[in-house]
């Protein structure tokens, strides 16, 4: 695997953006490993790390509620453009969207912490 990117939105309120980057980051390679883009894999792929990131979140015992998501693209040079917003209480909620490649697919996973109140 090489270049990995991260890219942090929310704030830096109770949610931790770094613990939840590297709960990604691990759960994707965990589940890609060395392996090269298969549009046969792609759905299992992609449900396997929502999965994976949500159970770790959940299992650090904080007071919020999760989103996560995922989307894979085949590296062909072509362009990915997203974006996202939230209306919530900056003070607590918060985000972060990891940005993962290996030589052949991007990985783009965001987490949304959204406090319990």
């Amino acid at each position: 695997m090489t270049g990995m990117e991260e890219y942090h939105n929310g704030n830096e309120g109770s949610f931790s953006s770094e613990e939840a980057d590297a709960i990604v980051k691990e759960c994707i390679e965990s589940v890609i490993g060395g392996d090269d883009y298969n549009q046969n894999q792609v759905n299992k792929w992609t449900a396997t790390i929502v999965e994976r990131c949500l159970t770790q979140l959940v299992r650090q015992g904080k007071p919020y509620k999760y989103i996560v998501t995922c989307a894979v693209m085949q590296k062909t040079g072509a362009g990915l453009h997203s974006a996202n917003s939230c209306y919530w209480d900056t003070a607590m909620d918060g985000s972060c969207t990891v940005r993962w490649e290996n030589r052949t697919m991007y990985f783009v996973v965001s987490v949304f912490a959204v406090a319990i109140a």
